[in-house]
């Protein structure tokens, strides 16, 4: 039982410390934030930080946007989760993600006065999230009836790059309209995989 609380404990202190570091990103910019400035804004000490992030500042940043990131997609989950069917779901999760991008105020500021920054750490992300991805698609894609003929492999590996490359830029599809989410799904994206 004493580890179980102790695990909680280290949890609870990890999750400051990335909380923090957000913070802290919002306020001075990615390349700005120093550990000091996350310690204090913590309540810790450097050490505490060493301890919890052995590879400095450099892995505090990077964990801290796989951190990030990881929230969104599980909001993103969490919201599509009552859609029937798998278009049903890549239309509530383009709607959802491209608001949720739109909205999300550090990503905006970064994305304006630091975005080789935040491309350099994303670089790293961006494979966990294409396999997390396309793992939770592949699930779907077990459940639908596919065109003679499809891999669900693969078919998982286009709508996850489809997915991420729609939410992330529009192009010429006002994801904010449900009309236009539902064309685009059902022509660009399932159109040739479902039976």
């Amino acid at each position: 039982m004493r580890s179980g609380g102790t695990e909680g404990a280290q949890e609870r202190t990890r999750t400051r410390i990335l909380a923090a570091t957000l913070t802290c990103i919002e306020r001075w910019g990615l390349a700005k934030t120093s550990l000091e400035d996350v310690a204090r804004e913590a309540g810790l000490s450097r050490a505490t930080l060493y301890r919890y992030f052995p590879g400095g500042r450099e892995q505090l940043v990077h964990d801290t946007v796989t951190w990030e990131v990881g929230r969104f997609f599980a909001r993103l989950e969490h919201h599509v989760s009552a859609a029937p069917n798998l278009a049903a779901k890549l239309e509530e999760g383009l709607i959802f993600g491209h608001r949720a991008i739109h909205e999300h105020t550090l990503l905006q500021r970064i994305l304006r006065t630091e975005p080789e920054a935040l491309l350099e750490e994303l670089s790293q992300t961006v494979p966990l999230i294409e396999a997390a991805m396309r793992a939770y698609l592949l699930a779907l894609l077990r459940g639908e009836r596919l065109r003679p003929g499809v891999d669900p492999g693969e078919a998982a590996d286009y709508l996850t790059r489809m997915f991420l490359s729609y939410v992330g830029s529009q192009g010429q599809w006002d994801l904010t309209d449900r009309d236009q989410v539902e064309l685009l799904v059902r022509s660009q994206f399932v159109a040739g995989l479902l039976a």
